[in-house]
């Protein structure tokens, strides 16, 4: 969702504007907010600060303010500086407490950077849309080359076409995906 697109939501009705970036950003956001917390929250205390987020969020947003181009890097920001608050408050609490309750903590931190497989999905999928939008068959070309490593000979027979037509259609087409991932600035 952009700015502008939050905006126009919000002129027409403020709770349909909240709504549509809770539903946008939601994963996002708890995905954020797990990664910081994952190894001294409990659930409720997660979803404490998912739910603040989203308060500063709205409040900082308002009516879309100055916001311009794509609002995750705001939502982003605004999620990582209220995660590492609460972060540092409930380690505080926690070393007040230490009832023994380390073990469980610990079991849970698998050690997996949650936050960055989480980008990573949203790359592929990014990635895979602008495949699709080079229409056919340059995206069936690309993802049988680049994705199932097949040459272009096994391709030409798979569309019925001759190789060197494979060849330079899978030229053509991923100087396309190189344009169109540049554009959402995702650079190969």
């Amino acid at each position: 969702m952009t700015g502008n697109q939050y905006r126009a939501l919000y002129s027409r009705s403020p709770d349909e504007a909240y709504a549509a970036l809770f539903s946008e950003y939601c994963d996002y956001v708890y995905v954020i907010v797990f990664n910081r917390l994952r190894s001294c929250a409990t659930r409720e205390d997660a979803e404490e600060c998912v739910s603040d987020i989203f308060a500063d969020i709205f409040l900082g947003c308002g009516a879309g303010g100055g916001l311009v181009g794509d609002m995750k890097g705001f939502v982003g920001t605004v999620a990582k500086r209220r995660a590492i608050n609460a972060y540092y408050r409930l380690s505080a609490r926690a070393a007040r407490r230490s009832d023994g309750n380390d073990e469980q903590l610990a079991a849970m931190d698998s050690g997996m950077d949650i936050e960055a497989e989480h980008d990573s999905e949203e790359v592929r999928r990014i990635i895979l849309d602008k495949i699709d939008e080079l229409g056919e068959p340059d995206s069936t070309i690309i993802l049988q080359k680049y994705y199932y490593d097949r040459s272009s000979n096994e391709i030409a027979e798979l569309l019925s076409m001759k190789s060197s037509a494979v060849r330079m259609r899978a030229a053509r087409a991923l100087g396309r995906l190189r344009d169109l991932l540049a554009d959402v600035g995702i650079t190969l």
